[in-house]
């Protein structure tokens, strides 16, 4: 195994296993050392698996008890093949691939040979390496998306240096507050050096189309092509963080985030959300309703907007999903531990949500005018949920934000006496039919599977997925101040 995975100091089974090599190296009982630090046995036990990070002051008296520096209990180095092996196991264990499996898993102690360690690891890195191998050309974007999930948890999905862009920006062109108006926007454009042309003629595999040569942004001029403002913002996004030619679909994806963040921090400017935030905080009557009401913009906006401000301003860990009617998760996140279903890569998008979650709940609601509002029993805690059931094009989808049970005594519609358990990913939960239904139709249907395109086809080639390169060139060459046509392009 690499040595900077087995020693990565940031992971709690690395510190874990190096506090525990320390204390028995020490001969200290778990015991002893629990009550030198002030600290229950049973909580320096879970620090001890793994399963809980330390404070820094919790840090520190370890440390100290243990008679080494904070530096030294981080060092980046495992002492010993063995722990090294013990970190590697228990790490696959716990991660995506064993859950999406169902694998058996050991406890891996004291007890355990450093021979059977040895194959369980070795084994471990074979079943990974046939994984990868028989998986489909999608699993780039999967993988993709899976590590900047981990990239915004690290960040508690707030990027301030996105946040300082837009609020000086709306500092520029003198927005004050509430929606950000048509007038507002046409100022931004012109404030950035561009021009906006709206045309009936734009490429149907883009939503936009900046020129950069005669400083254009080109919009769809069609009514049903709904509000265009969002888009443009995009684009403007695109230009001022200096975005490149995206070199993978990694950094398409990273690109893509980064430009809707920047829209969003202009449609609801941190200062006033956070104001606002504060006010329903300090009433307990925290909503997305109202966030989305305040400044005019979708549901989906609004819920995605909480998720950047709720843990960075007022230390309240969030989750957020949407959902397709089909039950497909399209988006999720969450840094408040409710675990989503994943598949052996740690990808969540395209997985099948719970059905006892709110986001799946929220479409057997006869007033979709209203949120629905859950509590959802896991085995990792109980979740509060509120959610909402939109339209568009590709059909209907849930929009859900939620949090820890502890936190939602700040949050209107905590009164909901709706109530779901759900126990997934075992199969037992919702995916695999009662005994009875088995018994009575086993054997007896034969469905008709719905393919998805995806199923059937690469990822689209190029820097920017699914575009037709060579249709934007000839709209932009249509299009310029200027046409020159050739033979090629009349």
């Amino acid at each position: 195994m690499p040595e900077d995975e087995a020693g990565d100091p940031t992971d709690p089974i690395v510190l874990g296993r190096r506090i525990r090599y320390r204390r028995k190296r020490l001969r200290i009982t778990l015991e002893e050392l629990a009550r030198t630090v002030g600290m229950a046995p049973s909580a320096l036990s879970l620090i001890e698996n793994g399963k809980r990070e330390p404070k820094l002051s919790t840090l520190s008296a370890l440390a100290g008890a243990l008679d080494m520096g904070v530096e030294q209990l981080l060092g980046s180095k495992a002492p010993s093949r063995r722990m090294e092996l013990e970190i590697q196991v228990e790490r696959v264990q716990r991660g995506p691939m064993y859950a999406a499996l169902g694998l058996p898993t050991v406890r891996v102690g004291p007890g355990m040979s450093t021979e059977t360690l040895e194959a369980l690891a070795a084994l471990q890195q074979q079943l990974g390496q046939r994984l990868e191998e028989q998986a489909a050309t999608p699993e780039e974007a999967r993988r993709a998306n899976t590590q900047l999930r981990a990239r915004m948890q690290g960040v508690n999905n707030y990027f301030e240096r996105i946040e300082t862009m837009a609020a000086e920006l709306l500092t520029a062109i003198q927005h004050t507050g509430g929606p950000l108006s048509e007038h507002h926007i046409s100022r931004l454009v012109e404030h950035v050096g561009f021009e906006i042309h709206q045309v009936p003629d734009l490429p149907h595999s883009t939503r936009s189309v900046t020129d950069l040569r005669n400083r254009r942004f080109y919009l769809p001029s069609s009514a049903g092509a709904g509000s265009p403002w969002s888009v443009l913002l995009q684009a403007v996004g695109h230009h001022l963080l200096e975005h490149r030619r995206p070199a993978n679909y990694g950094e398409f994806l990273e690109q893509r985030v980064e430009t809707n963040y920047f829209a969003a921090a202009l449609m609801i400017p941190e200062t006033s959300a956070v104001d606002l935030l504060a006010r329903a905080k300090s009433q307990r009557e925290l909503s997305v309703d109202d966030l989305r009401d305040a400044f005019a913009v979708s549901h989906e906006t609004a819920a995605h907007r909480m998720t950047n401000l709720m843990t960075h301003h007022f230390d309240i860990p969030t989750h957020f999903e949407k959902v397709h009617s089909s039950g497909i998760i399209h988006k999720a996140w969450q840094n408040d531990g409710l675990q989503f279903p994943t598949d052996h890569s740690g990808a969540v998008e395209g997985q099948r949500a719970c059905r006892f979650f709110s986001a799946r709940q929220a479409f057997s609601g006869t007033n979709r005018l209203l949120s629905h509002f859950q509590y959802t029993d896991t085995p990792h805690g109980t979740f509060w949920c509120s959610a909402r059931v939109e339209g568009s094009e590709h059909g209907e989808f849930s929009i859900s934000f939620g949090v820890p049970y502890e936190h939602v005594k700040w949050f209107r519609g905590r009164a909901t006496s709706y109530r779901r358990t759900s126990t997934c990913p075992d199969p037992a939960c919702c995916q695999q039919p009662s005994p009875a239904l088995a018994e009575q139709w086993d054997g007896q249907a034969w469905p008709s599977a719905r393919p998805a395109t995806h199923m059937l086809a690469a990822m689209p080639a190029g820097a920017f997925p699914g575009v037709d390169e060579t249709e934007v060139f000839r709209f932009l060459q249509r299009h310029a101040p200027t046409v020159e046509l050739d033979g090629d392009l009349a």
